[in-house]
């Protein structure tokens, strides 16, 4: 079977991959996948701040409330905005249900603590 021959945009394409680094490709994808996620997050965040506004200025006692705005602000806790909400809520149930306020921040420092951060903190 003949191959068809190439066309202008093919070589072009080409073209530009062989005059560019694959690894310098491969960091911007990504870069790009990393900016998208932190977008994101950041919108979860923010979708999730009156949640959690409320549940404080109104002093619910709903669990099952409390433990599912936990789960979604975790989500997002390693971006700052989410950090700060997943800690208020914390501090909130904290007087609720120390117990599983416990279990929450270690579900935290499983997911999102770099191991280098307790590095730190053991060496002299």
């Amino acid at each position: 079977m003949p191959r068809k021959p190439k066309s202008k945009k093919t070589s072009a394409v080409r073209h530009q991959l062989a005059a560019t680094p694959h690894s310098h490709l491969g960091f911007d994808r990504i870069k790009s996948l990393a900016a998208s996620v932190y977008e994101l997050q950041l919108r979860m965040a923010k979708s999730h701040a009156p949640i959690v506004q409320n549940i404080i200025q109104h002093r619910s006692r709903d669990v099952q409330e409390i433990e599912q705005a936990l789960d979604r602000v975790l989500d997002c806790a390693c971006i700052p905005e989410g950090l700060e909400l997943f800690k208020r809520l914390c501090r909130y149930y904290y007087n609720i249900n120390p117990a599983a306020t416990a279990h929450y921040v270690f579900a935290y420092r499983e997911m999102w603590d770099n191991e280098a951060d307790h590095e730190e903190e053991i060496a002299p």
